[in-house]
């Protein structure tokens, strides 16, 4: 049933009659309850440096405090990092636990829904809001007494409810399939680990090779099947190429430019705050090679090991040169590609010869030189098979997820305005 609501001016704008307006101080409050040390660990606590910017969570802690105390949350509160409020680190507690001084917990009253009040200021608005109160230039924080005068719509309390659950649901499918996509991450690792690195592919007989007394012969990266071959990684790439080394001129329109590794950190490219190029300098920064669809990408500078594959919708885009292009030939197949430059043992590769520099980073001759085992063509046509469907698949629930969150994104500031009304 469709809800017809009659609405009244505010300063914050157009909203339904029977809403009220509060300011935040009103309906919840900074709690500063401490902890001892002893009650924290890598799992529960939160800093600054642990949670995810953009609304996206939180991770385990690298380091805990040596001394002092820190502040108690529960779960149910609300997290923010209050240094660079830009950044938007913004959580809602799924547990109990302490958290740095530069964390501000926020704690509703009886009057309002957790959840709700969670989703109206994870709005762009509220952000926004802090950073024009923000105090400091180079390391600027949030105003706390002008973060508690920011105002709230307030629906009825089942009406808060109701709101709540839509954003909730939403993000739980989203979770589930970030969750989902991490298992397949997993189970693609342990399938390349058990065919290329303990040899274990099924044989004729669909048995496991090598504990069924399969042929072993001796190379330089140790024993492995008869027949297979050990290559270099330059080899059996049809092209090792770095992007730009002098960053064009940034435009607000063209062709989309990716600049580092957080825009690869998610299997996928995240191209949702890229910056662009004019098609004018695309053209010329690509003049010899251009990106195709399954080429793989790894950053090489700053954070590095983070990688994605290439997808035919996501073309044309650029790159910086802190990330190197590889594209297999046919003595191997991307999906080879994907999961060796994810194993264990190309991270081990990696840490040991990255530059000691203040900015560190790898060479492209460098990787070239990596050497690495080429299976039999009809084992790595088995186990294509295989990979790529686990590829795929990881590739449409990612896919699902955008539209999630398209969806969620688009619903939040019409649910918390009013314009669309929910049912109670």
């Amino acid at each position: 049933m469709k809800i017809k609501s009659k609405f009244k001016q505010r300063e914050i704008g157009m909203i339904p009659e029977d809403w009220e307006v509060k300011v935040l101080k009103e309906i919840a409050s900074y709690i500063n309850e401490k902890i001892s040390l002893d009650e924290i660990n890598p799992n529960n606590f939160i800093s600054t440096e642990n949670m995810l910017p953009n609304k996206s969570g939180i991770t385990i802690a690298s380091s805990l405090p040596k001394v002092g105390k820190v502040t108690q949350f529960k779960k149910g509160d609300i997290l923010f990092s209050n240094i660079r409020t830009y950044f938007k680190k913004f959580w809602l507690a799924k547990f109990s636990g302490g958290c740095s001084n530069d964390v501000l917990v926020i704690r509703k009253r009886l009057s309002i829904d957790n959840k709700y009040l969670y989703y109206f200021l994870s709005q762009d608005n509220f952000f926004e809001f802090t950073v024009l109160t923000s105090k400091g230039t180079k390391m600027p924080r949030g105003d706390k007494n002008s973060i508690m005068s920011y105002e709230i719509n307030i629906p009825s309390f089942p009406e808060q409810i109701a709101i709540a659950k839509i954003l909730f649901d939403l993000d739980a499918k989203i979770e589930l399939n970030e969750q989902m996509n991490k298992t397949l991450e997993t189970l693609g690792q342990a399938l390349f680990k058990y065919w290329f690195i303990d040899f274990e592919f099924p044989n004729e007989k669909g048995k496991p090779y090598k504990s069924s007394g399969g042929e072993m012969v001796e190379s330089e990266l140790g024993d492995i099947p008869e027949g297979w071959e050990v290559s270099k990684l330059g080899d059996v790439l049809s092209l090792l190429k770095d992007g730009s080394h002098n960053p064009p001129k940034r435009t607000t329109s063209g062709i989309r430019f990716i600049a580092g590794a957080s825009d690869l950190s998610h299997f996928e490219i995240d191209f949702e705050n890229c910056s662009y190029i004019s098609e004018q300098d695309f053209k010329e920064m690509h003049r010899v090679w251009e990106l195709k669809e399954n080429d793989v990408l790894l950053t090489i500078v700053g954070t590095i090991g983070n990688i994605a594959i290439v997808k035919k919708s996501d073309l044309p885009f650029s790159l910086q040169r802190s990330i190197a292009v590889m594209r297999a030939n046919e003595q191997i197949s991307y999906s080879y590609l994907y999961f060796l430059l994810n194993s264990t043992n190309f991270k081990m590769f990696l840490g040991s010869r990255v530059n000691p520099t203040a900015q560190p980073g790898i060479y492209l001759g460098t990787l070239s030189k990596m050497e690495l085992i080429i299976p039999k063509k009809n084992i790595l046509a088995q186990y294509d098979i295989l990979a790529k469907s686990i590829i795929s698949f990881m590739q449409k629930k990612c896919a699902e997820t955008r539209n999630l969150i398209q969806l969620r994104d688009s619903l939040l500031p019409r649910l918390m305005s009013g314009k669309i009304r929910v049912p109670v």
